[in-house]
């Protein structure tokens, strides 16, 4: 199977990695609405989801990761930190901020530009800050790490991914990862304000709501 994959990407390395980035962003905003337990999926909402995915994401992952490995060829320690800086400090945000209005362009709202300004820097950075979880306040206790999202996870996925991943699927590799994050990009949305503590918390509350249900 691994093989005949590789055998497709070399023979249709756009067409293949952009699919497989689409598909996997699109089932990420599935993924939310199964878990936000509605009563039937908002396909149109998925719908321009794909779009983005597939118009924007997809293609500029190709480019950007091609254009990458070409500049800063290897998976030596030096060039995969240089890519890994470009990518953090140019692509994210690009591909962030794409997320937050193209997706509200294809709602047809008027203000295209207000989730990517509420939401935009939430979502990017990492806030350091000390506060009393609150599954722990019985014991007294301090989490004092209260990550607020882009920077905590790609980064790391990155680094894997320039590091181990062959270059010739890595926008596959993103896909992967980009699952995960649409999920989280569309519960922020859709409902949360581009924190993970928010994700955290809606999560919390999805599940004590289901024990009271089920009790």
């Amino acid at each position: 199977m691994r093989d005949a994959l590789l055998t497709r990407v070399r023979r249709f390395p756009w067409a293949t990695n952009v699919t497989l980035y689409g598909c996997l962003f699109a089932g990420g905003d599935f993924v939310h609405q199964r878990f936000s337990r509605k009563e039937r999926v908002d396909w149109t909402h998925t719908r321009n989801v794909a779009v983005v995915a597939f118009g924007f994401h997809g293609n500029f992952n190709f480019f950007w990761m091609r254009f990458l490995e070409r500049r800063f060829p290897g998976n030596a320690l030096r060039p995969v930190l240089r890519k890994l800086l470009l990518d953090q400090t140019l692509a994210a945000p690009l591909a962030i901020s794409a997320f937050y209005t193209g997706v509200s362009f294809m709602e047809g709202r008027e203000e295209v530009l207000q989730d990517w300004r509420e939401k935009f820097l939430n979502t990017y950075k990492v806030s350091l800050s000390c506060r009393e979880a609150p599954d722990l306040r019985q014991q007294n206790s301090c989490v004092c790490f209260s990550v607020q999202t882009g920077l905590m996870y790609w980064p790391v996925m990155q680094f894997l991914n320039f590091a181990l991943v062959p270059p010739l699927i890595r926008t596959a590799f993103t896909g992967c990862c980009g699952f995960i994050w649409a999920a989280f990009l569309c519960f922020s949305q859709q409902t949360g304000d581009g924190t993970i503590t928010a994700a955290l918390d809606w999560v919390r509350q999805d599940r004590t709501s289901g024990t009271d249900r089920a009790e």
